[in-house]
């Protein structure tokens, strides 16, 4: 994240003696990313964090990955996706699309998570109805509808949901963050940034929990490593730096508009290694008299776009069976735009009441098993009015 927080306590200087009540040392740790040449924070622990006892390999099955052929647009509906039982945000997320480059699935969490690591790359959470605390080594965040929660690589932590939340996941081969364009060289937030350090949430008070013998999943680029710890990860005193996972809601997010029809670049929210995510909120549209306030028709060459819809009514997707809840998968290759009659009946609209989380990837994207159980087979033909030939 772009600025400093300081949280708990920390001695003045950095690499010096920070001596427990006892007169023992606190462990310090260095967490930081790309070596030793990008964002960090220094974490101050009560136990040492390379005390492990076990180490043990993990077996996982998340499923297949089939390319999208023949090509064509896809839609899917996460709410007809079935969790049985207790299901938690970790272990019991379905794999919807994957790349080389990011993870994308969905779970509607109802109980605990296992403490987990990511070490792979950072993720990002998008809140889908419901609530949740997320306890990490840095202190806890509450989430709820409409968040946005960005976890850095390996981060341990673990969700406790509130009841049931739906949790919208990505999974990158790298690192998430604001796009470049709204920062300044040293990391601020400029005035044209859609968002800014004020709508920003991070945690604010150490969180400090005991144990012995405590168990946490990891996953690596080669699978899953369950760790036992000689003692509880959550053993922080304070910290401090510009890397630490924070959250901020998409009703925060200021659209960005104009006299003619913007281009998606303008709802761009993160970026991640080889893909962006960007957020399509309620808001004025084009004043232009004769404007068409819908997207035009367009063919994205080199990339795939996933529109995930979580609030209101999609203006350019209405007749095609898309609402909340549905996502759509317009892939490179393919000329996609408003539904039929879309464009026409959007002329002289002033305000469109619509939420939606788009990710545009740069590999084409995958379909996993749980897309493959959540697909709705007519969406390719609504543009037509027609079924498959034949």
């Amino acid at each position: 994240m772009p600025y400093y927080r300081r949280v708990g306590e920390i001695p003045h200087k950095r690499h010096t003696a920070f001596r427990k009540p006892d007169g023992g040392l606190y462990a310090e740790e260095l967490m930081g990313v790309e070596g030793f040449s990008a964002d960090s924070a220094l974490l101050y622990h009560r136990g040492l964090p390379t005390a492990i006892v076990d180490a043990v390999a993990v077996e996982e099955d998340r499923g297949s990955l089939t390319p999208n052929h023949p090509l064509k647009p896809r839609a899917f509906q996460t709410q007809d996706l079935k969790f049985g039982g207790d299901t938690d945000a970790v272990t019991d997320r379905r794999r919807l699309f994957g790349n080389a480059d990011v993870t994308i699935g969905f779970v509607t969490a109802t109980a605990p998570s296992p403490l987990y690591r990511n070490a792979a790359g950072d993720e990002l959470f998008y809140i889908q109805g419901g609530s949740a605390t997320v306890e990490t080594i840095y202190g806890s965040l509450e989430v709820g509808d409409g968040d946005y929660l960005v976890i850095p690589t390996s981060c341990t932590y673990r969700v406790l949901p509130h009841g049931e939340v739906g949790l919208f996941i990505l999974e990158a081969r790298g690192h998430i963050g604001p796009p470049k364009r709204y920062l300044s060289a040293k990391g601020q937030f400029l005035e044209h940034s859609p968002y800014c350090e004020r709508d920003v949430r991070g945690p604010s008070e150490p969180l400090l929990a005991d144990g012995e013998d405590v168990e946490v999943l990891v996953r690596h680029r080669a699978g899953l490593t369950r760790y036992t710890y000689a003692t509880h990860p959550f053993d922080v005193v304070g910290w401090d730096g510009c890397l630490y996972p924070w959250a901020f809601n998409i009703d925060d997010f200021e659209p960005i508009t104009g006299r003619v029809h913007q281009p998606p670049p303008v709802h761009q929210t993160f970026e991640g290694p080889n893909f962006v995510v960007c957020s399509f909120c309620p808001r004025k549209v084009d004043y232009h008299e004769d404007s068409i306030p819908v997207p035009y028709n367009h063919a994205n060459v080199d990339s795939d776009e996933l529109m995930f819809y979580v609030r209101g009514n999609y203006e350019a997707r209405k007749g095609s069976g898309i609402g909340v809840g549905s996502l759509s998968l317009h892939p490179s290759g393919f000329t996609h735009g408003p539904q039929p009659g879309a464009a026409e009946a959007s002329i002289g609209a002033e305000f469109f009441d619509e939420t939606a989380v788009m990710v545009d990837t740069f590999a084409p994207l995958d379909l996993g098993e749980a897309a493959d159980a959540s697909e709705d087979p007519g969406y390719a033909w609504t543009w037509s009015r027609r079924g498959p030939k034949g």
